[in-house]
């Protein structure tokens, strides 16, 4: 600590290059927060999806149905302990660019699937007994003002209403959850409630995809084989896999973005270690007669070296600190895409990461330099002009 001063007035001998290297390392820090927030957003609900949770699917497509049937025959393997089931709705509020996700589901049985989804107990209940009522996630309620009581028309493209009008709903309850990473934007009504209108046709009693728990998430892949082996050879096969496989694939339709970020980030940092390393080699070079001055007074090689290190590090971590702060600010804001990006948070362990970073950059832009000046000799320091 006591050398602090000495690094602090070495670093403002040229204070335009010190405040524009900060600036440098603070802007890539807030693009890396903002790099890593898009992708916790590109891979939503894969780091929340429940180990204990199969997805069974068409095994044509997602957008083929399968039969309301299937039900029973899942809930009689050995080894499911629930299922409940779900249809893509597709619909939006009153135009197409107000669109949401939503869903058809069985309310109790979707509670018991998703305890991740809170709401009050009255709320969930008056939900469950009113076939035209609906729960939201609180960031589409927050969005479009929407409160409990509130009566809701969706347009379907997929389930148009016979009658060519929207279909109304009731807003029963609204859920949040303590979860990083939860979707809060969703809207589930009842499945009978639309099964009722399509009686007697091509979609009656047919259900986009069933969601199983298992008792033992060890036993899942098994359970997933068994589950296909039931509908083998029918006209409807399925495929069955566990919940965080099948977010990963469906996340993965769009491209891997994941990757794509990481790479970017990569080099953004790859550019700030190559613009604050050459800052710190110069102002080194610029302090070869003062570096053997300090040797000439007693400042061993490991001391020289320190020194140096605390320069680079201190430049890191003023850029690096304030810049993960900023990133943090903005990020907290929620989603700057107005839906598109519903889980829009800073993940606490690329938090640490950035940190990690900091750090690494201070450590490998000062280095060499550092060796450097540590192994300069007292005659060829003081002989340099």
């Amino acid at each position: 600590m006591k050398y602090l001063p000495l690094v602090w007035r070495n670093l403002m001998r040229r204070k335009v290059r010190t405040i524009f290297t900060v600036l440098s390392i603070l802007i890539a820090f807030i693009l890396f927060g903002g790099l890593m927030a898009v992708r916790a957003a590109f891979t939503l609900g894969v780091e929340v999806a429940g180990a204990d949770r199969l997805m069974t699917i068409h095994k044509v497509s997602l957008i083929q149905l399968l039969p309301k049937s299937y039900e029973d025959r899942i809930r009689s393997v050995e080894g499911v302990t629930d299922v409940t089931h779900a249809n893509w709705f597709g619909g939006y509020y009153q135009e197409p660019a107000n669109f949401l996700a939503n869903m058809a589901v069985d309310p109790a049985s979707w509670a018991r699937m998703y305890p991740e989804f809170e709401m009050p107990e009255d709320q969930k209940k008056a939900w469950i007994n009113d076939r035209s009522s609906a729960v939201v996630g609180i960031d589409t309620a927050r969005k479009y003002n929407w409160k409990v009581g509130d009566r809701v028309p969706l347009i379907s493209p997929i389930y148009r209403k016979p009658d060519g009008t929207p279909w109304d709903f009731t807003i029963a309850g609204i859920y949040d959850s303590k979860v990083k990473g939860t979707d809060k934007t969703q809207f589930f009504f009842h499945w009978q409630y639309i099964n009722e209108t399509f009686r007697n046709t091509p979609v009656s009693d047919q259900v986009g995809w069933y969601v199983i728990r298992v008792a033992d998430p060890s036993t899942a892949d098994q359970l997933a084989k068994r589950i296909d082996t039931l509908f083998a050879n029918s006209p409807n096969e399925t495929k069955t896999a566990t919940e965080k496989a099948f977010v990963s694939d469906f996340a993965g339709q769009i491209g891997d973005i994941g990757a794509i970020v990481v790479r970017i980030a990569a080099l953004v940092m790859g550019l700030i270690l190559f613009v604050a390393g050459n800052a710190m080699a110069q102002s080194i070079r610029e302090r070869i007669n003062e570096l053997g001055v300090l040797k000439t007074l007693g400042f061993g090689d490991g001391r020289i070296l320190v020194l140096v290190l605390l320069e680079s590090c201190t430049l890191a971590l003023i850029g690096g600190a304030i810049g993960l702060a900023i990133a943090w600010v903005i990020i907290a804001q929620g989603d700057p895409t107005g839906g598109f990006l519903p889980a829009f948070y800073f993940p606490v362990r690329d938090l640490v990461l950035g940190v990690a970073l900091v750090f690494g950059l201070g450590l490998a832009t000062g280095i060499i330099p550092a060796l450097q000046a540590s192994r300069l000799k007292i005659v060829d320091a003081l002989r340099r002009t």
